[in-house]
């Protein structure tokens, strides 16, 4: 309890599956958060079970004025920005030869641009209260190559290149920036996919929650000298290389 104490945090994607775990959890170790999503009626019932330490605002992230909105919902509420964690992501399944280009789009403004225009959202209040921490996830994905999912990789290959950039430029105004890639977690983008859909040393899915834990660590000042860094949460799944197994 108490390690993010006075922290105020904006979650995108905040109202289900690892964005909900974010909030919970931050919530219980003492953050006050914002949770921004387009899903209104689950991101209002969170809000409501998290109590005065939660605000639920409309957030598509793609939106500039949405974002402004956001900001100044978690201000006027709570007083301050400490914590961004862009979470909000989407996905787009389909070979190259049929990839539908205007999907291709919307995946990189949301996984991509939304964190971007996130990013640029929270830089006045974040300077204003002493410095912050954004936290961009990612995937084991902006790490490797996938089929199928082209659109998906190349925004999370993005998301992890502009969190080194954009951690470089801002380490001297005291904010963090840093990357969470996780591998196959059980959310509501992956409920449909089979319990063996991946190999991982750990010989399962993860959880939302083991996901969160990073989440609370760089949001809270015990990652005070981390930026620019990727924290991989994914099973031991991409260090390892397809092999038979040994008699």
């Amino acid at each position: 309890m108490g390690r993010v104490d006075d922290k105020v945090a904006i979650i995108t994607g905040g109202a289900q599956g690892m964005g909900a775990a974010d909030a919970r959890m931050l919530v219980a170790e003492g953050a006050k958060v914002v949770i921004g999503d387009i899903l209104d009626d689950k991101g209002k019932e969170l809000a409501d079970e998290l109590g005065d330490a939660a605000r639920y605002v409309h957030l598509d992230v793609s939106d500039a004025d949405q974002w402004a909105a956001a900001v100044e919902t978690a201000v006027t509420e709570f007083g301050k920005v400490n914590v961004l964690v862009n979470n909000a992501g989407i996905v787009q399944v389909a070979p190259l030869k049929s990839l539908d280009v205007e999907r291709w789009k919307k995946v990189l403004d949301v996984n991509l641009t939304g964190a971007l225009l996130g990013i640029k959202a929270v830089l006045e209040p974040m300077k204003a209260a002493g410095g912050g921490s954004i936290i961009n996830v990612s995937s084991i994905e902006g790490m490797r190559g996938a089929s199928w999912v082209h659109s998906y990789v190349a925004s999370k290959w993005g998301l992890r290149g502009l969190t080194k950039s954009a951690a470089l430029e801002l380490a001297s105004d005291n904010i963090r920036v840093n990357s969470v890639h996780p591998g196959f977690i059980r959310t509501p983008m992956t409920k449909h996919l089979p319990e063996d859909m991946v190999s991982a040393p750990l010989g399962r899915p993860g959880q939302p929650e083991e996901v969160a834990t990073f989440i609370v660590f760089l949001a809270s000042d015990e990652s005070s000298f981390s930026t620019g860094s990727e924290y991989v949460v994914d099973g031991g799944l991409i260090t390892d290389v397809p092999h038979r197994a040994m008699p």
